[in-house]
């Protein structure tokens, strides 16, 4: 008997049109699936608990502050606009390493990360080089401005040895004022086991008062402990 011969296949030969419609149908059902899969939402069962301090300002600040100065706009009220922090190492140039423990110090204080400040000039008595890291700075806004307040006058100032209260004289004539702080370890992020040096730092509070007065009474009114007169 004549054996059967099946003819042969050609490689070159194209899949027929239906396998390539499957090929295509599948190709856009994974896709489907990965984009609708990317695109879906995370829902947190967190929720954003707001500044104490700020609640405080809009219920009780406002009030008071339009009552003592007779203010006719609510607009007219002071508000605290910015919180810059300022800590001044000048043992840093003869030890670069104070820089980094300030940085981090200052991180676990502030909740943020501040930038390193460099010499602008070459003073040779202080054998002080342009460019030198020579501190670190950071600037607090809204919450995290709410939030570091809240903790320097109800935890920090506390904690300040002999505390009697601070200056009511330290305003720039334009309801701004800046405290200085001699240690940095009255904060309880700090962990005094772990520090190198003592460092104090300055805090700026920067405000939209126009008058000492108005800027001082914004402040006590927010918790600030001003020294009796």
């Amino acid at each position: 008997m004549a054996e059967e011969r099946t003819p042969k296949q050609n490689k070159d030969a194209k899949p027929g049109k239906g396998s390539a419609d499957k090929k295509a149908q599948g190709k856009r059902g994974r896709g489907s699936e990965s984009s609708s899969s990317a695109a879906a939402p995370v829902k947190s069962s967190v929720e954003a608990v707001p500044p104490r301090l700020a609640g405080k300002y809009r219920d009780q600040v406002i009030p008071a502050l339009t009552k003592q100065f007779n203010y006719k706009n609510p607009m007219q009220v002071p508000r605290l606009r910015k919180i810059v922090i300022n800590m001044g190492l000048g043992a840093a140039v003869a030890n670069p390493k104070i820089i980094d423990t300030a940085v981090q110090e200052l991180t676990a204080i502030a909740a943020q990360k501040p930038v390193v400040t460099r010499s602008k000039k070459a003073i040779a008595n202080f054998k002080l080089r342009a460019g030198l890291p020579i501190g670190a700075m950071v600037t607090l806004r809204r919450s995290r401005m709410w939030e570091f307040l809240d903790r320097l006058v109800t935890l920090a100032l506390p904690r300040t040895r002999d505390f009697k209260g601070i200056s009511r004289k330290a305003f720039d004539g334009k309801g701004n004022y800046t405290l200085g702080l001699k240690e940095q370890i009255i904060f309880p992020e700090i962990d005094y086991d772990r520090i190198d040096v003592i460092k104090g730092m300055n805090v700026s509070f920067v405000t939209t008062a126009k008058t000492d007065e108005e800027g001082r009474a914004l402040l006590q009114n927010l918790g600030m402990p001003f020294r009796a007169t």
